[in-house]
């Protein structure tokens, strides 16, 4: 049997707003397995970024507990989370989040350079390389296309060899061609390094290259299918 690297339990969460209570997430449960590859699907405002920000460790619960790696995320502070995500995991954004004033082959060093490893740069000009950036290492992001900084991101993503990896909508922000290819390169990349993925998406395609997707509605998952 598969070990479970991520269980949420019951998960809420609420807002305050005026005199109200907005509640944006209500009591989800659901685990992940080593090695698979989870798709969380529904429209927006539907609680999907909210539930990836709880499961690593971004944002804590208003009720309920995650479990990452086998750490309870609730019983740490934030940076014994900080500690445990540069540990384990890889993330992957919409709008990239790469460091404008670093080239292309030092924003993939940083996770690595966080860690206090040295002599990183061949490993990830080898990561550039293999995302088809072999020859942008020393262009900024502002040099770079919108599918070029996402491959960087990639890289950026898997330098640490993550047990798990989180992605927030990593096609949202391409056309159709980028993301294609963004969506070969990044389960291509998963398939050599068995790396478990949760990946938020409104992009079908990309659900459906996942094992198993939940979908959600109104801050709960309303179905749940197996690929």
């Amino acid at each position: 049997m598969a070990e479970i690297l991520l269980a949420a339990e019951d998960l809420t969460k609420a807002y305050r707003s005026g005199d109200k209570e907005l509640v944006v997430l209500d009591h989800v449960t659901f685990t992940v397995e080593q090695g698979s590859r989870l798709a969380i699907i529904g429209p927006s405002g539907s609680g999907k970024t909210t539930l990836l920000g709880l499961c690593a460790g971004l944002d804590v619960p208003t009720k309920g507990t995650v479990s990452l790696m086998g750490f309870k995320l609730n019983a740490m502070d934030e940076d014994d989370r900080a500690f445990l995500r540069n540990q384990y995991t890889g993330f992957i954004f919409q709008n990239f989040q790469l460091l404008a004033t670093l080239t292309a082959i030092e924003n993939v060093m940083v996770p690595l350079e966080l860690r206090g490893e040295r002599n990183v740069q061949p490993k990830a000009k080898e990561l550039l390389t293999r995302v088809g950036l072999g020859d942008r290492l020393h262009h900024y992001p502002s040099q770079l296309s919108g599918g070029e900084q996402q491959r960087v991101a990639i890289a950026r993503a898997f330098i640490t060899s993550p047990k798990i990896l989180f992605a927030d909508e990593p096609t949202g922000n391409l056309d159709e061609d980028n993301a294609k290819q963004i969506i070969d390169l990044l389960f291509g990349i998963n398939g050599e390094e068995k790396t478990t993925i949760v990946i938020v998406t409104h992009n079908l395609e990309l659900a459906q290259k996942t094992d198993r997707i939940l979908q959600m509605k109104g801050g709960k998952i309303v179905d749940e299918r197996r690929l």
